[in-house]
């Protein structure tokens, strides 16, 4: 079985108390994205993840 890596990543968080969404920044849709669930604002921060590669810039 494959060793599973984690790096520690940049992802955008929903900024509701009411909604638990994240996205991968290089996942995002824009530049500042809101959040696909509800709408909210979105704030940058880091969390450790699987590394998963994702070059294609659609904003």
């Amino acid at each position: 079985m494959e060793e599973i890596i984690t790096v520690e990543t940049k992802v955008w968080e929903c900024a509701s108390d009411n909604c638990n969404c994240w996205v991968r920044d290089n996942f995002k849709n824009k530049e500042i994205p809101k959040c696909p669930i509800c709408n909210s604002e979105m704030v940058s921060t880091t969390k450790m993840l699987q590394a998963v590669d994702n070059h294609n810039k659609s904003y």
